[in-house]
């Protein structure tokens, strides 16, 4: 029997193991009973004594894991991790297999080739935002026997709490830690900033080993792990590449185009009634939403506003602002690159944030409940307004799902930039191959050809009767993607099989959409 999701997407009761829960709606599934979490004793260090191992293999070693058991990872340090590479070389080395791989996210990991570990393996199943670079290549190519599973940022600390997914072992990379396993990645020679997709981790993993290459005397300060989770300190020589955390994310676009539905976005943001003082936004990392910033914060002098605070993954564009005064508090849950990886540990008021705090939906209250405005990317967005963010023309897998789903959700205001074409490739299309955000929560798509309005929207009325008294140039969806077609013809569908390579969640835990191999 197939199940039928609201937008029409045929869905099997199991995939595999999983058991199904088909999509919605936005705010439909009910939150899940919290799981209390057993079998983690904790390896004692009688009278008080040191956590540190010799060697990251005597740290995997102590920790007990065995064939069969899930590991975890966070991705602050993005394509600059030198952690993943060098437990997954242990683990191989000790024989270890059929593991299931639960990072935060895979941003592109080149050397050693995660996909090598699934030939041999290690690894049998994935769960995570994102998937990049050649492992995201070879899951879509139908690698994997068991399908991905793939969860905004929201939904994992839910998936966890609610006991759909269980740790076992958590290697936490903290730039610095102290001998008793207080940890922190804001201070020390490869700081990466904000920890806050691996607390979740640090909480609820049965053994927590956090992995640094800067050991300093106890306790160390600023304490993000605090020593209370923490099982196991492993030092290393190095474990990351600070100024390659922005690689592929935080860039500074000079595209004419790209400039323009930047500004066109800011524009928009100061045509709306709720840009007052005490405002606030998330304007994430791709190039025009650094751009929209930027000019964000020209259109606050002008007007003379202030932001009560910016959320999500913050970059050295909005430490600006807060330098400036221009925004009170910066809530931090991820650093993009190297300068906002250091400033929260010397500024009170950048604020280091737990990821179930920024956008869990099943938790008592989620920041993202209090933003007015946020900047989204996307790969495609359909006449319907659903937007992906994973997978791109041909079928390969471009993106992660990230906080979009989660910000679309909770923003008062949720504005995806966009050109409306993409070389040769139309970005605004009839249906998109991979739903995403659904449409429902979508306020507007900015683009080069102009604005377009949802009328699904909750705030549709609002919206459009103040940019009605702006100069923007207002558009319905449908223009936008028949001059998209225009440009570049109908694409040719792609081609898939029926093997499902990746089960994608939405925030809710419900089934939003599944994606089929390629055919090649």
């Amino acid at each position: 029997m197939m199940l039928i999701n609201k937008y029409g997407r045929e869905l099997p009761e199991k995939i595999g193991n999983y058991d199904v829960r088909p999509y919605r709606g936005p705010w439909e599934a009910e939150p899940a009973d919290r799981t209390v979490y057993t079998n983690r004793k904790a390896l004692r260090t009688p009278g008080g004594g040191s956590k540190v191992v010799r060697s990251l293999k005597e740290a995997i070693l102590k920790s007990g894991l065995t064939d069969g058991m899930t590991i975890s990872f966070h991705h602050s340090f993005r394509e600059g991790d030198l952690i993943v590479g060098q437990v997954l070389t242990i683990i191989r080395e000790l024989g270890i297999k059929n593991l299931k791989f639960a990072p935060s996210a895979v941003v592109n990991i080149k050397e050693p080739s995660l996909v090598d570990f699934i030939r041999e393996g290690i690894i049998t199943s994935i769960e995570a935002s994102g998937i990049r670079g050649e492992l995201g290549d070879a899951i879509m190519s139908g690698v994997m026997e068991k399908p991905v599973i793939l969860r905004p940022h929201g939904a994992r600390p839910r998936a966890i709490e609610a006991g759909e997914l269980s740790i076992d072992v958590a290697f936490i990379g903290a730039s610095a830690a102290d001998l008793y396993g207080n940890a922190t990645g804001q201070i020390g020679p490869n700081a990466c900033g904000a920890l806050g997709y691996s607390f979740i981790d640090a909480f609820t993993a049965r053994k927590v080993v956090v992995v640094t290459d800067h050991l300093v005397d106890y306790p160390c300060t600023p304490i993000s792990i605090s020593q209370q989770y923490v099982d196991i300190v492993a030092v290393v020589e190095k474990i990351g590449i600070s100024e390659k955390i922005g690689a592929g994310a935080a860039r500074v676009t000079r595209n004419p185009r790209d400039l323009l539905i930047a500004e066109r976005a800011a524009e928009m943001i100061a045509a709306s009634g709720r840009f007052v003082d005490g405002f606030s936004f998330q304007t994430g990392a791709g190039v025009i939403s650094i751009a929209c910033t930027n000019y964000l914060s020209k259109k606050m002098e002008e007007h003379g506003i202030k932001a009560s605070f910016a959320l999500g993954g913050i970059t050295s564009n909005i430490i600006d602002m807060y330098q400036k005064g221009q925004v009170r508090v910066l809530a931090c849950s991820q650093s993009f690159d190297d300068i906002s990886a250091r400033a929260m540990a010397n500024e009170v008021n950048i604020i280091e944030i737990d990821n179930a705090v920024y956008s869990n939906p099943h938790s008592k209250g989620s920041m993202l409940d209090q933003l007015n405005f946020g900047i989204l990317a996307a790969l495609e967005v359909d006449i319907n307004f659903n937007v992906n963010i994973l997978t791109g023309s041909s079928g390969e897998m471009m993106g992660g799902l990230g906080g979009g789903p989660d910000v679309a959700s909770g923003a008062d205001f949720s504005i995806v930039t966009i050109p409306i074409v993409r070389g040769r490739t139309p970005s605004i299309v009839k249906k998109v191959f991979t739903v995403c955000s659904p449409g429902e929560t979508i306020a507007a798509v900015v683009t080069e050809a102009g604005i377009a309005l949802n009328p699904a929207h909750k705030f549709y009325n609002e919206l459009k009767e103040d940019l009605e008294k702006s100069s923007l140039k207002l558009v319905t969806i449908e223009e936008l993607q028949k001059i998209a077609e225009s440009m570049t013809g109908v694409p040719e569908p792609i081609e898939v099989t029926d093997k499902i390579v990746c089960i994608v969640e939405y925030r809710d835990g419900t089934v939003i959409d599944v994606i089929r191999q390629i055919k090649r």
